[in-house]
């Protein structure tokens, strides 16, 4: 090395000030011509650190290194040949070793006095072992002086790089926290504040056009709607966010509310599509103008019109088919029901068909655990059967003539009152059963022939399918028969869309009481689907969303069902009653997700649970009225003994046939009891497997 570039080489002892200001000595450990800077060591806590330095600060620090290089060479700043060099390490004499280091200046508070700075010596020409000597050449400015440039280090650089980094981080999460300020002030209070303000973002981004009377819709077999309620006091109260968004006349909008990974709150918006959508200004004349008034026409035309109502107890079922509540009192008069009674009495005085000839009747019953019951009757039980002509009879069901649109409001009334309700895990006070009320026409004339029929259904509560693994035996056998008819009344609704397609109807009693409402070319069904818009029934009210989307799948297919000798599909009792079941098994293959096979295993028990109690029920009455027979013989037999002359043998022989037409009739009636207690064992023990068997 020339110049002086020997002092400043590989294993030399040089000073080096660190970035909090204290000095002290360090090793060099490399050389590189290029950066005009050094690599140098030292041993620190028990570990070898390292930075890299500027020529310049070591000159500074090192005023001995500089006595032997010119100042032109000092204050050069720039490299001609851009190479690095690999500097000889010293001689022993300069060892690491044998050398000292160099007085420093003193230190106070770890920050040394540095004083006015020393010249710094200058670099020199640096031989590369591989190639020609490479001078330094200071450049010079207009005045032929050398400026004196001094380059940042690159740990200085990294530190003001985090700093404005962290500045602006701190600006973002300043402007962050005044905006999500902002949004909380928009609903102070409201736990679910973030998702209310993403709902707000993304409905400001809709195109709302709400449904209105001057609308016009297609004419069409099945309607499937959907109707939005407000929100309730209690909700408002609970600061419920509505999840519900309803921008049009065909779309519902679920804003369902989600969690990441890393509890990252974000909305996950599910959108079904409908013939008809009302929002929550709708009124329930709005409503009965697009679904059950454009089916009127069909009962005069002969046909049959059924209308329903779906979803969680709560949402505005019963609201939308009775009427308006004012408390705990209820308006019949603005309910579908009533609607629709004043308008068939004004189309009955209209002159297109009072030459009819008409007669208005009407019937409301329920249909609770598999069982009907007739609610104008003291809930009298109803038997269902099936005549000659394979036509669904109601033995019992009372029918009453009604005249005006009073008589049809007290009818509702009464059945309303009486209709069964109960507590769900969903609902304190939720719907246990499916009230069917019908406006019957039929001929004043002797025959009193049907000329057509409209059912308005209430369907009981949907959550009611969540309560199948109660611990109590009958909330589980509500909550599996309910499972059962809903099911089973989809796939009667699909299958009046596919034409000459298999009607498993006698899968339920639901089904079986409304057959007539699924066959034939004159019949028409409006299903209306009520959905709460709060985010605690998100769930639900997805549910009723997703099984009313559903009614509108054409495209699902039958499995292969066999061919009637006159060419209808399964509309026929089997002689070995086996019916019931293979409609069950058909709606089994079509809802494998909604029906596993523990849960159809769980419905089929169930089902001959509820045989073998009607069987049991029939029995137990045959022994009443038997009994009073019984008691009549034992008193005349017994009376024979009043003569002083009576025949014995003829009393013991009467006496013993008695006993043995008892026995007989009593051990049968016996051994149905037993059937009856060893299935309710059987449907024990498959209701705690399904409680054990792990959810996929």
């Amino acid at each position: 090395m020339e110049d002086g570039w020997s002092s400043v080489c590989i294993g030399a002892n040089v000073d080096i000030q660190r970035t909090d200001g204290r000095i002290h000595s360090a090793v060099v450990s490399g050389v590189n011509v290029e950066t005009k800077s050094v690599t140098v060591e030292w041993f620190e806590k028990g570990e070898t650190k390292g930075k890299e330095v500027e020529l310049d600060a070591i000159f500074m620090l090192n005023p001995d290194l500089a006595r032997n290089i010119p100042k032109d060479v000092i204050n050069a700043s720039k490299v001609v040949t851009r190479q690095s060099v690999s500097v000889a390490p010293q001689s022993n004499k300069g060892s690491i070793r044998s050398r000292q280091s160099y007085a420093r200046a003193p230190v106070q508070n770890g920050h040394g006095n540095m004083g006015p700075p020393p010249v710094p010596p200058p670099p020199v020409a640096v031989n590369n072992h591989n190639s020609a000597q490479n001078q330094i050449v200071p450049p010079q400015n207009q005045q032929g002086t050398v400026p004196a440039l001094r380059r940042r280090s690159n740990v200085v650089k990294e530190v003001e790089r985090l700093k404005k980094n962290r500045e602006e981080r701190r600006a973002r999460q300043a402007e962050q926290k005044a905006e999500k300020q902002e949004l909380m002030n928009l609903d102070p209070g409201n736990p679910n504040w973030e998702f209310l303000a993403m709902i707000r973002e993304y409905r400001a981004s809709l195109d709302f056009k709400p449904l209105c009377e001057n609308d016009v819709l297609d004419d069409r077999q099945i309607l499937v709607c959907v109707r939005k309620r407000p929100l309730n006091k209690k909700e408002l109260i609970r600061k419920e966010v509505d999840v519900v968004t309803v921008p049009n006349r065909e779309l519902a909008i679920i804003h369902e509310p989600k969690l990441k990974v890393d509890l990252t709150k974000f909305l996950e918006n599910q959108i079904f599509r409908f013939d008809c959508a009302f929002d929550e200004t709708a009124n329930n004349e709005l409503v009965y103008r697009f679904t059950a008034q454009p089916l009127l026409q069909t009962i005069f035309d002969g046909g049959m019109a059924t209308c329903f109502a779906y979803g969680q107890t709560g949402s505005g079922k019963t609201h939308t088919m009775g009427g308006d509540f004012n408390g705990k009192s209820q308006d019949c008069t603005k309910g579908i029901y009533a609607l629709a009674a004043k308008d068939v009495f004004r189309f009955l005085r209209s002159s297109k068909y009072r030459d009819l000839d008409l007669n208005v009747s009407a019937s409301f019953f329920e249909i609770y655990s598999g069982k009907v019951f007739d609610l104008l009757n003291n809930k009298k039980k109803i038997r269902i059967l099936e005549d000659g002509k394979q036509q669904t009879q109601l033995l019992g069901l009372q029918e009453k003539i009604t005249e005006s649109m009073e008589d049809v409001l007290k009818l509702i009334q009464h059945g309303n009152s009486v209709r069964t309700s109960g507590q769900t895990s969903a609902n304190q006070h939720s719907s246990r059963s499916h009230a069917v009320f019908q406006l019957i026409l039929r001929k004043r004339n002797s025959s009193k022939k049907l000329h057509g029929k409209f059912s308005f259904i209430d369907l009981a509560g949907n959550e009611r399918g969540a309560d199948t693994l109660s611990t109590n035996r009958q909330t589980r056998m509500e909550g599996a028969e309910i499972n059962k008819s809903l099911l089973a009344l989809k796939e009667c609704i699909r299958a009046l869309c596919r034409k000459g397609a298999h009607l498993p109807f006698r899968a339920s009693k639901l089904t079986q009481v409304l057959r007539d409402s699924f066959l034939g070319e004159n019949t028409r069904i409006c299903m209306i689907a009520t959905i709460s818009p709060g985010m605690q029934s998100c769930e639900l009210s997805l549910n009723t969303l997703r099984y009313a989307d559903r009614l509108k799948e054409y495209g699902a297919q039958d499995p292969e069902m066999k061919q009637s000798p006159n060419g209808e599909e399964g509309n026929h009792m089997d002689l070995d009653g086996s019916a019931e079941d293979n409609d069950f098994a058909q709606i089994r293959s079509l809802n494998e997700y909604d029906l596993p096979p523990e849960l159809y295993t769980f419905h089929e028990t169930l089902s001959h649970l509820q045989e073998m109690e009607d069987d049991v029920l029939d029995g137990h009455k045959t022994v009443i009225e038997v009994s009073q027979k019984w008691l009549e013989m034992d008193s005349c037999l017994f009376n024979m003994t009043n003569d002083v002359d009576y025949d014995v043998d003829a009393y013991a022989q009467q006496l013993e046939d008695l006993l043995a037409e008892k026995v007989e009739i009593l051990t049968k009636f016996k051994d149905k009891v037993s059937l009856l207690r060893t299935q309710l064992v059987e449907e024990e023990k498959i209701s705690e497997a399904i409680k054990r068997t792990p959810k996929k």
